[in-house]
């Protein structure tokens, strides 16, 4: 019994010690990109021997403290910050690559990029949003997987708080526990940039809105001293407030800066405040990174006199030690399990998450998963959590139905002109109704009013989880002019209309390409336009068999940078279906790009051919229009055989933003060689074309405009919004 008292006394003037150590917060506040400049200031008191002992962070003040505060080193949180991918984080849309491929469809039309949403009721469904955040929540998710089931932030190896605001009611919602990743999310929701984070009932934006500088949520900690690091954005100037966007960004800036003031205030004498110098940076500056973490560290390395005193010698966080030398951030998983309100059954969700119980998770598949699923366009957001019981962790797949709806209208146009008097309108629309029963049937309906006419519908059934197979029936209507041409000129033009139903059965191949084999019947009638009124108006009757394939591993159907897209069709028309002749066709579309730094090239070309002798006005193929022998009004030239071959350049003059209004301007030119025969009577011989153009990415898609010649001496000048090449 001595013995031990004696011990307990030795221990007793240690213990006095560590009482009289005083112990320091760090406040971090929100500023967007100048945020950045918060790990040059963690990197400055590191080197000066400076512990901390407690994080309160704002915006991305709390997405910096966060990660510092579960373990991550400064070394670690500067590679991430210069190696970010930030337009694809600061974006909804996963790369393309992940997206399934009945998605990758919908672009191919002349349908503009945006569209609109319709709730169940039909009314139109607006999001909260500009960005709903979905990229930034699964970075988050993946960085801090490992940290993500510590429930009491207090436990971090830092402990750590993250401020939002709830906008309900405007009060300041603090979080000391939780879910790490989607507390962070919901600190930095910028209102109407970020859609809303809805924790436990409430709705919540920016903790900026409310306290930018967390000073007083830091003193509460029960630290003794702050080291307040303030990277608020200043006020714009009144001949910078130009566009909506601006009074809507300096009304935030208001707002922040009259709490951060108020929080200043309160400042005291043995706290430390770091004001890094960026008034030359934006907060949307992500690409200068590297200058921010330098402006932070400049910052915080010229106080190295004051901080002097809070340096320690000894000791040292053993925690955050443990949690910089741990094994790789991959926690085996032992379970998954599907939490889902959606139209889509949970076996379908669980058919796209690759992970297997007994495995290390795989975060580099998991997050490829996570971009196929949230590409259905079923969910506002697809989340991942990992769960730690006694049983061992268990990967929780999480799926939010869309609030604006998951039934799709899009519009789109398309002009071109010769300069002769003499051109080609078409406007469009599609609906798609999406999530008809829980394996995902679509039903899409598309019609086209102008000089081509085109009605299509088709019912998309999965017969699996996954739609790795599917049936397809499509009824179609369509109408268009095709040219009747004797020794190599037009005669007469003929209007072309064609009825007829299809039933397709296919199997998807991955995210990149789908195989169908279908039987379709089609009647109809070509009537004389314009021309010979002695030439014969007739009906027909086509049954056939048809082999589609489709490849495509594009980037960016609009303005690709890297993938390739492929098209083949086999038709063979057979009287025991109905059809007035058997003959056979097939066409190739192929289409390949490649960069180097700002310069694409795409390379490609079409070929189409008829193998036996059919009427020619309803087994001709088009071509014609901008970059499809342009010079030529569209669909101008009609041939039972095609051949196109082109190159494609174009180069990205604008930057790319990280604002949600993002439009990058391009300029570009085509080389293309064609020709266009029927077996008799008609042969354009080979013609050489060419065109510039300049393209817009706008919020509604891709709009061009381009100059196009050929040697043929015809001109043409067109407009089109959605679809580039």
């Amino acid at each position: 019994m001595l013995r031990i008292l004696c011990f307990f006394c030795l221990l007793l003037p240690l213990s006095s010690f560590a009482d009289t150590r005083q112990s320091t917060g760090l406040v971090l506040s929100g500023g967007a990109a100048r945020g950045l400049a918060h790990i040059g200031v963690l990197k400055a008191l590191e080197e000066q021997g400076v512990q901390i002992d407690a994080i309160a962070g704002t915006s991305m003040g709390a997405v910096i403290g966060g990660l510092y505060a579960a373990g991550y080193s400064v070394h670690e949180l500067e590679k991430l910050a210069l190696e970010l991918d930030w337009q694809q984080v600061l974006s909804d849309d996963p790369p393309r690559q992940d997206i399934p491929f009945r998605r990758k469809q919908d672009d191919r039309d002349f349908l503009v990029k945006r569209k609109l949403s319709f709730r169940d009721d039909g009314s139109l469904g607006l999001p909260l949003g500009v960005i709903q955040g979905q990229n930034l929540a699964l970075l988050l998710e993946r960085l801090l997987v490992h940290a993500s089931d510590t429930r009491d932030f207090d436990r971090l190896p830092i402990p750590f708080r993250a401020v939002a605001t709830d906008i309900a009611n405007d009060k300041k919602v603090i979080f000391r526990n939780g879910h790490l990743p989607q507390a962070i999310r919901a600190s930095m929701s910028i209102p109407a940039v970020f859609a809303p984070v809805e924790i436990d009932g409430r709705l919540l934006v920016d903790g900026g809105m409310v306290d930018n500088i967390p000073m007083d949520v830091a003193r509460d900690m029960g630290v003794d001293r702050l080291i307040v690091v303030d990277i608020g954005t200043p006020l714009q100037p009144r001949e910078q407030l130009l566009t909506v966007v601006d009074v809507l960004n300096q009304s935030i800036t208001m707002m922040t800066r009259r709490n951060s003031e108020a929080q200043l205030a309160t400042l005291r004498q043995e706290d430390i405040l770091v004001q890094p110098m960026l008034a030359a940076f934006g907060s949307t500056d992500f690409e200068r990174a590297e200058q921010l973490i330098d402006a932070g560290y400049r910052a915080a390395d010229a106080l190295q006199n004051r901080l002097a005193g809070m340096r320690r010698e000894s000791g040292g966080n053993l925690a955050l030690s443990l949690a910089r030398s741990a094994e790789p951030r991959t926690p085996l998983i032992t379970a998954v399990r599907i939490e889902n309100d959606s139209k889509v059954g949970d076996a379908v969700i669980r058919r796209y998450i690759r992970q297997e119980a007994g495995k290390p998770l795989d975060l580099q598949d998991l997050q490829k998963d996570m971009g196929t699923l949230y590409g259905l366009d079923y969910f506002d957001q697809v989340e991942y959590r990992v769960v730690h019981g006694e049983a061992g962790n268990t990967l929780v797949i999480t799926t939010r139905e869309k609030r604006s709806g998951t039934d799709y209208l899009r519009l789109g146009i398309n002009l071109s002109d010769d300069f002769q008097g003499d051109s080609a309108f078409n406007i469009g629309a599609s609906f798609r109704k999406n999530g008809i029963n829980e394996l995902g049937a679509e039903w899409l309906t598309r019609l086209q009013l102008g000089d081509r006419q085109e009605l299509f519908s088709e019912f998309y059934q999965p017969l699996d989880a996954g739609s790795r197979w599917f049936v397809a029936p499509n009824l179609i209507a369509e109408a268009r002019n095709v040219d009747a041409i004797l020794d190599n000129d037009p005669i007469a033009e003929y209007r072309l209309q064609r009825y007829g139903y299809g039933l397709n059965l296919g199997r998807q191949i991955s995210n990149n390409g789908e195989i169908r084999f279908g039987i379709g019947q089609s009647w109809g009638e070509a009537n004389i336009r314009v021309g010979d009124q002695q030439m014969p108006d007739f009906s027909f009757e086509e049954g056939y068999y048809q082999l589609q394939y489709a490849f495509d591993t594009l980037d960016n159907v609009d303005f690709p940078r890297e993938g390739e897209d492929i098209g083949l069709g086999l038709r063979q028309y057979d009287p025991a279906l109905g059809s007035d002749e058997r003959y056979r066709q097939w066409e190739i579309n192929l289409d390949k790009a490649v960069s180097h730094g700002v310069n694409t090239f795409v390379l490609g070309g079409r070929y189409g051919r008829t193998l036996d002798e059919a009427e020619v006005i309803t087994s001709s193929f088009q071509l014609g229009g901008a970059r499809q022998l342009s010079g030529f009004r569209q669909d101008a030239l009609a041939g039972q055989n095609i051949s196109l071959a082109r190159v494609i350049y174009f180069r990205q003059m604008t930057p790319r933003s990280f604002l949600p209004l993002d439009f990058p301007l391009y300029l570009g030119a085509s080389l293309e060689r064609g020709r266009v025969y029927n077996d008799n009577e008609f042969d354009s011989g080979y013609i050489n074309a060419g065109s510039i153009f300049v393209g817009y990415e706008t919020p509604l898609g891709p709009l061009n405009f381009s100059y196009g010649l050929n040697d043929e001496a015809e001109r043409a000048l067109y407009m089109n919004l959605g679809r580039s090449f």
